[in-house]
């Protein structure tokens, strides 16, 4: 049977004692036995077991011990048996033990008599501790506060017992007579806990009676004056006024604690500008005073509800919040930047942005290691400063362009897309930000971030003198050509040996030389040089220009953007230049550098040779370059900017609805009752209590105070458990949140008659697990009541919740009736509910997270075709794309398949085969189900047998 506990210790099972052993060990003379014993006997009873024969032996031999451990063990062991009989009355045997807590009670030892007090909080029988009484009021005079303290306690106790009025009828006045007198401050916060709860009409007295000394209090009793303040305002909200003063005056204390409650309490309970003004200013000292990060992000939640509902007095702390980054942890920077960018104003921009670019400046010193992605943090919230006031872009752009060589790639990511929206939305500033990212672009060490800002350089390069130092700088970037070289000789020799370069005179050639320029030049005698055979021209990205050694490392999609940066530079130089052949000059070297790229990407000098997708376009741009028309010279030059003005125009739209949405407030109903301020009383009221009703009326009037939850939705979410028709009437409203779901089930007496031992019993199928189980109640005829029932949920997946509802009739005890419950569904859309999330976090997690299933494939087949034509045989499966029309010298091979009879209909397979450097075949199947839209986990595996090999 389940029971209360109040006392859990850890028990191994492992070996548990005999009841026979602990009742010789406790007759022993050995105090060390008789502990232990009384240890494993206390263990034996926390976990289920009845000893009912050791009572009388702990009697007769331990009751009598002087030993404080033991007596202490003695009334834990007291605390958990069983003091009463099925029947609810009090076990004669335990009047045996009541004369030995009143000597403990009068024990010249404080200790025992302070453990005994603390015990006698714990009982529930007024049989035993009705004897008890005057002795525990002689407590209260103790010398010693360890004894007065739990003394209060235990008369707050007995009074809460369902007798205790009778038993302990002027408990209030004892102990506001002993508050008044009293000085240990732990006795005083027992004292005056006690009055709260018992008689609260005390405690607020002897609250005003003392009001000038309250902050010379204790920590621990001004927090139970802020929970009586708390409980008093919520029941009387007219006298709340008085009650703020005295909050208003804690803020002062010398304990932090106090003072984050009573933030806290004056945010709940007022509306007033001056305390809420008061109560961010508190949050804002906590936040910089205190060095637990824990309780830095505490105190940022409690300014994030500030902001929401109170942002005009927000934004005057957006400095003092702004302080908190001085803190080296990230989670802490992220939330303060994630509220300070909230509460940009034009009055505020300038500081907040001069206060983000110290922080940049600060970045740059190699401190700490994680300074890149604090940088990245701040990037981000510069450039949302500098979408919302484009006036302050110009004092930041140039600033952030000097970590567009930033080492953290996410960093100098972000820097190039804001100088990208930034130069579209700023005309002014494009000539200043073409010019310093020509400057920069040496330095820039990423291939993504190479792409963007090329793609600006073609973009944005309007004049004559930019186009030029455009192509200027893409030619210096890349070096000097070609990227790899070639002599008569290797076609004779083993290309996989390196031969170093060398000098040789009189080197005849039948073939024109290639110069450093890209020309031809023939030459009849005299010296020559003899290149060896495909040698690259390597070197590191200081050594040499950080297009070239990225090129070189086989990034050709980088190619291709090098190769369109520098067409459309060409088809712009047209526009602008008029000069012919200097018109010819530039297309004939852009020619020269894509076609050594195109040359670089198909020879066999790189491992891994160039993608299709980026010697298409690279052709492309040859092609162009030859034979230019306007109507491709148009979509070149002006489209992409379009497709780039309307992406940004749909991205302002977006953040644009997503705040009028937020900013949707609800309004007052019409049947709500009108309150107005003039026609009130002012007498007697301070400014805070004029503002609080300010406030208060204003609230009332848009609607403030009206539930964040609609009715409607809720109403959606109740479901029937039992007919109409039945005796007992139950429905449930169902309440997942995250790993919890709470079943508030409404149980309605249909009948005439009073049902007793009323019990909701449920039981779950699937990862749900029920925590408690409800207990057992008496309804009245025609009456109703709510039970509430959690259940812990262990995986998001479909579960099932069923029961029955049982109960009793008053005319028919013996018999029991079972009404079954309808089944509640758990279905996995319950826990998903919508977010929104940026396109590089995505990206992100996209790469991160593993979303299908992969058999690993080993075989010894070594011919791609053959290899797929087996899968196909031995898994009856459908080839979607013919083995015929499968190109791939490359060694890559892909191939989409339809999983007919081992998978079933909706089940996606894909093949992706790799051959090694041995000649084998290896890769990966990729198995996606698209039922429902829900990647399942699948239980079937594909085995690919050939040769005795899986």
């Amino acid at each position: 049977m389940e029971k209360s506990c109040t006392l859990i210790v850890h028990f191994d099972k492992g070996t548990p004692a005999l009841a026979n052993e602990i009742k010789e060990a406790l007759e022993a003379n050995d105090v060390a036995a008789k502990i232990d014993a009384l240890k494993k006997a206390i263990m034996l009873l926390l976990n289920g077991e009845t000893i009912p024969q050791l009572f009388i032996t702990i009697i007769r031999y331990v009751l009598p011990s002087e030993d404080h451990t033991i007596q202490k063990l003695l009334l834990l062991y007291l605390e958990i048996i069983d003091k009463t009989d099925s029947r609810g009355k009090v076990l004669p045997e335990m009047i045996l033990i009541c004369q030995n807590l009143r000597n403990n009670l009068q024990h010249p030892n404080e200790y025992i008599r302070g453990v005994t007090l603390r015990f006698l909080c714990r009982l529930n029988e007024s049989e035993i501790i009705e004897p008890l009484i005057p002795s525990i009021l002689s407590n209260l005079e103790h010398r010693h506060p360890f004894v007065r303290r739990n003394a209060v306690l235990a008369i707050m106790s007995v009074y809460k017992l369902p007798q205790g009025e009778q038993l302990l009828d002027s408990a209030p006045e004892i102990v506001d007579k002993f508050l008044s007198s009293e000085q240990d401050p732990s006795s005083k916060r027992n004292a005056f806990l006690m009055l709260f709860s018992c008689a609260q009409d005390r405690a607020i007295n002897y609250l005003f009676a003392n009001i000038d000394r309250i902050i010379d209090w204790g920590e621990q009793l001004q927090m139970v004056v802020l929970e009586l303040i708390r409980k008093v305002c919520r029941s009387n909200k007219g006298e709340k006024g008085k009650y703020i003063k005295i909050i208003i005056a804690l803020l002062n204390a010398s304990s932090t604690a106090v003072i984050y409650e009573c933030a806290s309490t004056l945010v709940s309970l007022s509306s007033a500008p001056t305390a809420i003004r008061a109560a961010a200013s508190t949050y804002c000292q906590l936040l910089l005073s205190q060095s637990d990060n824990n309780v830095k992000l505490i105190v940022l939640d409690r300014l994030n509800e500030l902001k929401s509902s109170n942002r005009e007095i927000m934004v005057e702390m957006v400095m003092d919040v702004l302080r908190a980054l001085s803190t080296p942890n990230h989670d802490i920077r992220r939330k303060t930047l994630d509220i300070a960018l909230e509460l940009i104003t034009p009055r505020n921009i300038d500081e907040v942005v001069m206060m983000l670019k110290k922080e940049v400046v600060k970045t740059q010193s190699g401190e700490h290691e994680k300074n890149g992605e604090y940088r990245q943090m701040l990037v981000q919230a510069i450039h949302t400063c500098a979408i919302k006031f484009p006036e302050v872009a110009s004092t930041v752009v140039h600033l952030l362009m000097d970590f567009l060589g930033d080492t953290n790639v996410a960093s100098a990511m972000d820097v190039v897309v804001f100088v990208r929206e930034i130069i579209e939305t700023n005309p002014k500033l494009r000539i200043s930000i073409i010019t310093r990212l020509l400057d920069t672009f040496y330095q820039i060490r990423a291939a993504r971030v190479c792409s963007c800002a090329l793609w600006i350089i073609g973009e944005y390069c309007l004049s004559l003198s930019e186009v030029e130092s455009g192509i200027a700088t893409i030619k210096q970037c890349l070096g000097d050509l070609p990227f790899y070289t070639i002599t008569d000789e290797g076609d004779g020799q083993d290309s996989s040996k390196p031969i170093q370069q060398v000098n040789s005179t009189t080197v005849s050639s039948r073939r024109p030389a290639i110069l450093a320029d890209g020309t031809y030049a023939t030459q009849s005698a005299a010296l020559e040089t003899a290149m060896s055979p495909p040698t690259l021209v390597q070197g590191s990205l200081s050594s040499v220009g950080n297009l070239r050694s990225l090129i070189l490392s086989g990034d050709f999609f980088l190619g291709a953007v090098v190769a369109c940066t520098l067409t459309k530079l060409v088809l712009r130089l047209e526009e602008v230049q008029t000069s012919k052949v200097e018109v010819n000059k530039a297309t004939t070297q852009a020619l020269l550098i894509i076609v050594s790229m195109l040359q670089l990407g198909q020879s066999s000098a790189l491992p891994h040779p160039i993608d299709n997708d980026s010697y298409d376009r690279i052709v492309l741009c040859i092609r162009l370059l030859c034979n230019t028309g306007d109507e491709i010279r148009k979509i070149w030059l002006q489209s992409c900017r379009q497709s780039f003005v309307k992406m940004l125009a749909d991205k302002q739209r977006r953040e644009t609805e997503e705040i009028k949405a937020k900013a949707q407030i609800s309004n007052a109903q019409p049947d709500d009752l009108i309150d107005f301020y003039h026609l009130k009383s002012r007498k007697g009221m301070s400014q805070l209590e004029l503002e609080d009703e300010v406030q208060d009326d204003l609230k009332r009037a848009t609607g403030e105070f009206t539930k964040d939850g609609d009715d409607a939705n809720k109403l959606n979410r109740i479901l029937q458990l039992t007919g109409f028709s039945d005796p007992v009437y139950a429905e449930a409203y169902v309440t997942v949140h995250h790993y919890d779901i709470v079943l508030d089930v409404t149980v309605i007496n249909r009948t005439k008659e009073t049902l007793q031992n009323l019990c909701l019993e449920l039981a779950t199928m699937g990862d749900l697990k029920l925590v408690e189980r409800p207990q057992n109640y008496t309804l009245a005829p025609e009456s109703s009541k709510q039970i509430k029932a959690n259940i812990k949920v262990s995986s998001t997946e479909t579960g099932v919740i069923f029961g029955n509802i049982v109960y009793e009739t008053s005319s028919n005890v013996l018999e029991r009736t079972v009404i079954v419950l309808n089944d509640i569904h758990i279905d996995i859309m319950d826990y998903i509910s919508p977010a929104s999330c940026a396109d590089v976090a995505f990206r992100t997690m996209w790469a991160e997270f593993e979303w299908e299933n992969k058999v690993a494939v080993n075989t010894v087949l070594q011919d791609e075709r053959e290899f797929l034509t087996h899968i196909i045989k031995s898994t009856n499966m459908k080839c979607l794309t013919p083995p015929s029309a499968l190109e791939g010298e490359c060694g890559f091979l892909a191939a989409n398949l339809y999983a007919k009879s081992v998978f079933g209909e909706d089940a996606l397979v894909n093949v992706s085969i790799e051959k090694q450097a041995d000649g084998k075949l290896s890769g990966y199947i990729r198995i996606r189900s698209k039922t429902q839209g829900i990647a399942l986990s699948l239980g079937d595996k594909i085995t690919l047998k050939q040769k005795g090999t899986a």
